[in-house]
């Protein structure tokens, strides 16, 4: 069972965790019980730590995305279900930012820094798919869009 953080080093330790991928539903279930003391330097500091969990874990999910995409002869059910994991990440760490131990504002606007940078990531992939002739592409990334969530 993962310690509810309350500390900022075992928010550090639990960050950690969350970047590693370690038993993702735990963590989340301790971080939305856990508490910090909001006060100047330990806050900076802890938005940063977490700013920067949620960035890499973005970028690792666009990574395996773009991945499996590039592979020649990618079948239908492969983007598909490549499309679902992306937002399921992207719907996991919008949940994971909307955190009980972070002030309001900071809370609303990290969620909104993710729901945006799902949004990018929907452009963006309509935009790429608008070049296959076929338009099979464009249907897949407009039936599965990775900001629905």
């Amino acid at each position: 069972m993962t310690e509810v953080p309350h500390t900022y080093a075992e928010w550090v330790n639990i960050t950690d965790k969350l970047k590693s991928r370690t038993n993702d539903e735990e963590i989340l279930n301790a971080m939305k019980q856990g508490t910090i003391e909001w006060q100047t330097g330990v806050a900076e500091r802890f938005l940063k730590k977490l700013a920067d969990v949620i960035n890499s874990r973005m970028n690792m999910a666009s990574d395996k995305f773009q991945k499996t995409i590039s592979r020649p002869n990618t079948e239908e059910r492969e983007i598909v279900q490549a499309l679902l994991a992306l937002r399921k990440e992207m719907a996991f760490l919008a949940d994971a930012v909307d955190l009980p131990a972070l002030p309001e504002n900071e809370r609303s606007q990290y969620k909104q820094l993710v729901i945006s940078q799902a949004c990018k990531m929907q452009s963006s992939l309509e935009e790429s798919a608008r070049k296959d002739r076929s338009g099979k592409l464009l249907t897949i990334v407009r039936n599965h869009k990775v900001n629905k969530f």
